[in-house]
Parts: structure tokens; sequence; C-alpha cells
């Protein structure tokens, strides 16, 4: 990994003290404040790699283990009726899989569904991994050519317990990822 990357989170709680030494942008929920708030530490601070953490559901993969995900979609995009292709941003010209994302060794490989909902029935079989910010974060870093890593600690299954699940297990994300960068 390139010296002084820029650790991205969606929440504080996903990073907790543990990333109070590193330079750490905390953007909020969703792809608009993804977006946004990436774009603009980008224009300021200039990083070399930007390296997301951040919590998600699985079915696929059990909870507490970690992903790389180097693959993403844009679960929510669904303009079919157009003529489109389900996740396919129209006249964009970008393929539906958004393929953005430096694979971390050692770590199962997932794709990210990123959209602005709080999945709790997942059922797609195009991803494996359920988020709500690294599609936005990705393609930010694909038009500003900086190389990405995203990886995701696995805190529900996206089903109807993910709520509960989630609430459990957020806290233990920081704690996870500051093992496998010390690891």
């Amino acid at each position: 990994m390139a010296s002084d990357p820029l650790f991205v989170f969606a929440l504080e709680s996903e990073a907790a003290d543990v990333f109070d030494d590193v330079d750490k942008l905390v953007v909020g929920i969703g792809k608009l404040n993804a977006a946004f708030h990436l774009s603009k530490a980008i224009l300021t601070r200039r990083p070399r790699v930007v390296v997301n953490l951040g919590s998600a559901g699985s079915g696929t993969f059990p909870r507490g283990s970690l992903v790389s995900c180097e693959r993403f979609i844009q679960r929510d995009m669904d303009v079919r009726g157009l003529g489109f292709r389900r996740y396919e941003t129209p006249l964009s010209g970008l393929d539906p899989i958004l393929s953005y994302g430096l694979r971390l060794e050692g770590l199962d490989s997932g794709i990210c569904g990123t959209g602005d909902s709080f999945e709790m029935a997942h059922d797609s079989t195009e991803y494996n991994v359920i988020d709500m910010e690294a599609y936005a974060l990705a393609f930010v870093c694909c038009r500003e050519q900086i190389p990405f890593v995203c990886v995701k600690f696995i805190s529900d299954g996206a089903d109807g317990g993910a709520a509960d699940d989630w609430t459990v297990q957020v806290h233990r994300t920081a704690l996870t990822f500051k093992r496998l960068l010390q690891g």
C-alpha cells in the first residue's frame, strides 16, 4: 500500500479511536455523502491511495469476516423500463459492474452492491456484499485515477435480522481492521 493512505469510513463508530493517528475521513451514510466528502478531500488532501474500511452485510460470507471488494454495482440503479440493463447508469457509457479496486491478498474477494437502502432481504446473485457507500467511493477514485482499496467487515446477513446484527457487530469493525493492518 502506498505511503500515507486516506482511510475512509462511513461512520465514526467504524473507525472508533483506533484510526485517530492516520489520515482519516468520515463521509456519512449513503452514496451522495460518500461522493461529496471524498471529492472534497481529494481536492484538499490529494491522497496517493484511498482505503475504504467499513461494515457490510452478506448472505455469502460469515459474520465477522473481512472481504476485499474490487468490483462494485450500484444496486439501486434500475432503469430497465427505458431499455437499459439493470444496474446500468443511463447514458454514462459505464458497464453495470465497476471494476476498480485493488485486491487485498489473503482475503476473500467479493462484489459489493451499493445502494441507499439498508438491505434486509438480499436475494440477488450479482453481488455478495451489501453496503451504502463503496460504489460511490470507487467511482470517484476511478475518475480521479487514484488507487482504491475496499475491505468490508461482514456485520450482518443482509436478512431479517440485519438491523439487530449490525447494531451489535459494528463496534468490532475498527478492532478487526486494526488487526488486519498490523498483521
